[in-house]
């Protein structure tokens, strides 16, 4: 009966043992998650050059330096993080960059045409409405601290903002260029940590890098006339994040 009494009494304890280390397993972080940050961001645009129509003309080709522009971001993301082993979960997100960010202005200098040097100013690039569908898988350090990447789908939306004004004024009278605009596609890469603070409530960083493909933008002089001249340009973007923010776990 002793040895009865033995066994059920190992028994018990074994089993609130593994209890106990499932529940010290379970990542806080799994379930539903809202969270914002903000930091710094930084966005390389590349391949400005023009290419510009006039009819009845030959086209002429037009310069543009690289832009290098940064912010300080507002980021909104929701997810959901799925516990696939002990220490390992897998997420689901999307994020959601809320404020815009623009380039300085610069000019297009002309490099074959009947004006050679000639430029026109006030060029801009505006970014808006960046989104990011993302997996991050991630590794549980303890039930309160994770490790986790990200990978997936980002889009954003590119404005060009056409030129206001000419360095040889007889040569592109009458300038008011059009403003287009083009969503991107590209993806997303990063990785984070997280921590929490009480409760449900966590910190975390994050740093993450973002590439898209080039799309056409056509700006129109909207004059008309032999002055209404289209710059074509083809602009490459990449962006860099590093972030901090808060969250919360359900």
């Amino acid at each position: 009966m002793k040895l009865r009494n033995s066994f059920a009494v190992v028994a018990v304890c074994t089993a609130a043992s593994l209890m106990t280390l499932d529940v010290q397993a379970q990542s806080a972080f799994a379930g539903f998650y809202g969270q914002a940050s903000t930091g710094y961001e930084n966005n390389q645009a590349s391949n400005l050059n023009a290419t510009a129509t006039t009819p009845g003309e030959p086209n002429d080709s037009w310069s543009s330096s690289n832009q290098s522009f940064s912010s300080a971001p507002l980021i909104l993301g929701l997810g959901y993080n799925f516990s696939i082993a002990s220490q390992w979960i897998l997420g689901v997100g999307a994020d959601y960059s809320a404020i815009t960010s623009k380039s300085s202005t610069f000019n297009k200098t002309q490099t074959v045409g009947d004006h050679p040097g000639d430029y026109t100013s006030g060029n801009q690039l505006q970014l808006s409405n960046r989104f990011n569908i993302f997996l991050s898988p991630g590794y549980a350090i303890d039930k309160d601290k994770l490790v986790y990447l990200k990978a997936g789908y980002s889009s954003v939306s590119l404005k060009t903002m056409g030129s206001t004004s000419c360095g040889i004024p007889s040569a592109c009278p009458n300038v008011n260029y059009s403003n287009p605009s083009n969503t991107l596609s590209g993806y997303v890469l990063g990785l984070g940590y997280k921590q929490i603070i009480a409760g449900g409530l966590y910190g975390y960083l994050e740093a993450n890098y973002m590439s898209y493909k080039s799309a056409t933008f056509n700006s129109i002089n909207q004059n008309g006339g032999v002055s209404a001249t289209t710059f074509t340009t083809n602009p490459n973007l990449s962006t860099y994040q590093t972030l901090v923010g808060l969250g919360y776990a359900f």
